[in-house]
């Protein structure tokens, strides 16, 4: 099957209804990632195909639990992952893609200007040491460490009420185990990825303040 009829069918899985101009855009991306990967080492999965299942509607699939965002920061993107599909998909969003590594923050500038990202910026800095100005609604990573740390790591990006949103594969009942009272836990959700077996969810959680904790 082609990377758009993998698209096409995977968004209809997700009950996403995307424009033509956006899904092309999504293809674009892959093509993006797949030409720079031979260079860059961006991901281990090589075949257009599966990008769009394990890289695109895997990032997808968290939008209907994201609801109210205006601001979003993803932290540790590496190839721009979840942050560049949700970025090409909600035009409306601020987003930021935070990248230590500058060969993977060079593909990243490269993307947001291919693709006309216009209301995405590229952020080349550890997230601990990163101050914005402006905290974000979402703070959210796709493998980027283990539950704690990185809650520990990017809980000063959160605006007062926001979320950080983890994207996790298997149930993570060791990492919650370990979680502190400085975060209250909002949701565990289970995502169904089209084309991807292995287990998904996505672990909600908000900091609270010291007078909350």
């Amino acid at each position: 099957m082609s990377a758009a009829a993998e698209l096409s069918k995977g968004l209809a899985g997700l009950g996403l209804t995307l424009p033509w101009e956006v899904q092309t855009r999504l293809l674009q991306y892959v093509a993006l990632l797949s030409k720079w990967n031979r260079t860059y080492n961006l991901t281990a999965i090589r075949e257009p195909s599966r990008m769009v299942s394990h890289h695109l509607l895997d990032s997808l699939a968290v939008l209907p639990h994201l609801e109210g965002t205006k601001t979003i920061a993803d932290v540790g993107s590496g190839g721009g992952l979840p942050g560049v599909p949700l970025a090409i998909v909600r035009s409306d969003w601020s987003v930021a893609l935070v990248e230590s590594n500058h060969k993977k923050s060079s593909f990243l500038r490269q993307a947001v200007v291919e693709l006309n990202l216009r209301s995405t910026r590229v952020v080349t800095d550890r997230v601990e040491q990163w101050r914005p100005v402006e905290r974000f609604d979402v703070v959210i990573s796709r493998a980027f460490s283990e539950l704690s740390g990185f809650i520990e790591a990017a809980r000063h990006l959160c605006r007062p009420g926001g979320v950080l949103a983890a994207m996790k594969g298997v149930y993570p009942v060791e990492e919650l185990a370990q979680l502190g009272t400085h975060v209250k836990l909002r949701e565990i959700v289970a995502l169904h990825v089209p084309g991807v077996r292995a287990a998904r969810h996505l672990v909600l959680v908000e900091p609270l303040s010291t007078a909350e904790a």
